[in-house]
């Protein structure tokens, strides 16, 4: 199965088009927006129904304001699967999607470090073949601003890949203990010079057998 990652778009996806020319699935890992409206989201969807993939799944991050307040359905038609702390069944692979990440500023879908995040792994099947989260595990692809409690988690799983975002500065892909590990931020982090977010990484896509 031919799978291409993207994650933190943040407003900026019609940027991209041109490098999705097409495979089996298109995985989003959340910060679809930029300030967490409404109509962000409606026009983030309208574009994600309209690329040349069968299967197509993305979640929040902690920008998608709107998402964490509206609860979507699970499929959204146009080969669109939303997953918030669920499984789904795509191609054989068993899919698990999180838009959860550590306590930032109150922002979107945060939750405290220790026990209270550690609630939301636990939830992840023993049987996961791809996990999508908002946040990376500790350590890996993450400049260790990553979460320690989903790192200690996927430690019991056996998956074939576990893709996320959030830290864009950490973009890039990892193969760790069978697993490959994507960070796929597609934009700059903001500094003082910028006055927005600019896309400056490329889709990455993997084949799994």
């Amino acid at each position: 199965m031919k799978i291409t990652c993207i994650s933190d778009t943040h407003g900026h996806h019609l940027k991209l088009t041109k490098f999705l020319t097409g495979g089996d699935l298109l995985i989003h890992s959340g910060d679809v927006t930029e300030f967490g409206t409404k109509s962000e989201l409606e026009d983030f969807i309208y574009w994600f129904s309209k690329l040349n993939y069968p299967h197509k799944v993305f979640i929040g991050g902690n920008h998608d304001l709107f998402l964490e307040s509206s609860r979507l359905q699970k499929n959204l038609g146009d080969g669109i699967v939303y997953l918030q702390n669920e499984s789904a069944l795509i191609n054989g692979y068993k899919v698990w999607g999180s838009p959860v990440s550590p306590y930032f500023l109150g922002m979107a879908f945060n939750e405290k470090r220790g026990e209270p995040i550690n609630k939301v792994w636990k939830q992840i099947p023993l049987n996961t073949d791809i996990l999508i989260t908002h946040t990376p595990p500790f350590s890996v692809l993450d400049n260790n601003l990553g979460c320690s409690g989903l790192g200690d988690k996927i430690q019991d799983l056996k998956l074939r890949l576990h893709t996320f975002g959030h830290i864009h500065e950490a973009y890039g892909v990892i193969e760790k203990n069978s697993t490959t590990f994507i960070n796929a931020s597609m934009v700059n982090t903001k500094d003082i010079m910028d006055l927005e977010h600019r896309v400056v990484n490329s889709p990455i896509t993997v084949s799994l057998i």
